[in-house]
């Protein structure tokens, strides 16, 4: 059994997993094409665990993000969303992006879909909810400078979306392996079980990370090998990546 309270053989940064990983599966993408998260602009939905670690992790790593959303609507905060005032608002008051926007003087509450944001962005981590992002939302994102698109959420992009990031040559890290962090933290709880031992959070953290570097490998490595190119990061060839996928699911590795 996983998801265990701490006291009871639980691993530690559990609710950070997912947000944490797909930044470093974002990560892992962007060194593999000579970038980084280093003063780059992320466009992020979503204000549940996976969007606020996901905004912790990024903008350690030097990004800024300037948006979350919820339900009604979406901050953008063009000085950085700030992510204690964030887990404050959502996790301890229980509340709504608008006391956020009432406590924070550059940031702005807009009702409706953040991926109506008309500003440069260069990295979408669509975290919300599935098909949040159709062709025209993606044609925008393209049009505003977004060179990278990788998932949170499950399946965040509906097929028009993915065939316009290939049109464009946008990077896209699918939340099949991009959100796998949760599952990967989960299969560290068992070993952690199986051998009686307690990693502290430190630990953990690195070995999600290595985690999320491996599965990216692995993709990068079997799309190789069905001579694919670039569409295990950037394409509408859903069979292609399926087989990437499929693949990385037989070698256990997600």
């Amino acid at each position: 059994m996983t998801g265990k309270p701490i006291g009871f053989g639980g691993s530690l940064i559990r609710p950070e997993a997912t947000g944490y990983g797909l930044v470093y599966f974002a990560d892992e993408i962007l060194k593999a094409n000579g970038k980084s998260f280093k003063d780059q602009t992320v466009l992020i939905s979503g204000s549940g665990n996976v969007a606020q670690y996901a905004v912790q992790k990024a903008t350690e790593l030097g990004a800024k993000v300037i948006s979350v959303s919820d339900s009604n609507g979406y901050i953008i905060d063009e000085t950085g969303i700030d992510f204690d005032l964030l887990v404050d608002v959502k996790e301890n008051r229980r509340a709504r992006l608008t006391e956020y926007a009432a406590e924070k003087a550059t940031a702005q509450y807009v009702e409706g879909s953040v991926w109506s944001y008309d500003g440069h962005v260069d990295i979408a981590l669509p975290s919300a909810t599935q098909n949040e992002i159709d062709g025209p939302t993606a044609e925008r994102l393209a049009k505003n400078g977004v060179y990278l698109v990788a998932e949170g959420a499950n399946m965040p992009s509906n097929l028009d979306a993915i065939k316009v990031y290939k049109k464009n040559d946008v990077l896209y890290g699918p939340a099949k392996a991009a959100n796998a962090g949760g599952v990967a933290v989960s299969a560290l709880e068992m070993s952690q079980n199986s051998q009686r031992l307690s990693w502290t959070s430190e630990e953990v953290d690195s070995r999600l990370k290595d985690i999320m570097a491996n599965i990216f490998e692995t993709a990068k490595t079997t799309a190789e090998k069905y001579d694919l190119g670039k569409d295990y990061l950037a394409g509408a060839n859903i069979a292609a990546f399926e087989k990437v996928a499929n693949s990385m699911i037989a070698q256990g590795v997600v």
